[in-house]
């Protein structure tokens, strides 16, 4: 029997986590069933379990990679960019973090052993928003009024707010200028007057 390469099972579990996004996504967590993740992934269940525990499993680990990239994209560009990109060009970004990141809220609200093991992805775009801030603080730009930590939350309910808007499919267009002017309020609102 040949031997897999570490390599190459680090492309077949990323191959997984890349198709299981795209049927969580389309599908959310309760209709991606098994069935659905095979065909997603065109491997049967034992191929796709010997990578991951559980369905659960293999959720939780796709939306620690989003997390993980969002905190990347908040770290360089600032987290209303990243808003402004989801608004004007939603193409510009993997965008099917959108629905994990909605689906991990609705689990974490109903499921509190699912929260339990969330609880420190989370705090993975916290720090990277609290990071950048302090970065912006440091240099004068950001309002000194308010600590780093409570304004770091404004714009992750912020967030929350605009992906559900997005998820709901309403026009990013709907007010005067669309949500463009809304996110030049939640930047004022951050940046030292």
């Amino acid at each position: 029997m040949p031997r897999v390469s570490i390599d190459q099972l680090a492309a077949r579990r990323q191959q997984i986590l890349d198709d299981a996004r795209s049927c969580f996504a389309r599908h959310g967590y309760e209709g991606a069933t098994v069935r659905r993740l095979e065909q997603s992934t065109g491997l049967s269940r034992g191929a796709i379990f010997h990578h991951f525990r559980d369905k659960e499993a293999l959720f939780l680990a796709l939306a620690e990679q989003d997390a993980q990239r969002m905190a990347e994209l908040v770290a360089a560009q600032g987290l209303v960019q990243v808003m402004r990109e989801l608004v004007s060009a939603p193409e510009s970004l993997d965008t099917s973090w959108t629905a994990t990141f909605l689906e991990v809220a609705r689990r974490a609200r109903t499921d509190p052993g699912f929260r339990d093991r969330w609880r420190a992805h989370a705090e993975t775009l916290t720090a990277a928003t609290e990071q950048r801030l302090a970065r912006q603080a440091a240099a004068g730009t950001l309002r000194d009024d308010v600590p780093v930590p409570v304004l770091a939350r404004y714009l992750e309910l912020v967030l929350e707010g605009l992906v559900s808007q997005l998820a709901m499919g309403l026009p990013a267009d709907d007010l005067a200028g669309g949500l463009d002017v809304v996110l030049d309020v939640v930047e004022g609102a951050v940046r030292k007057r």
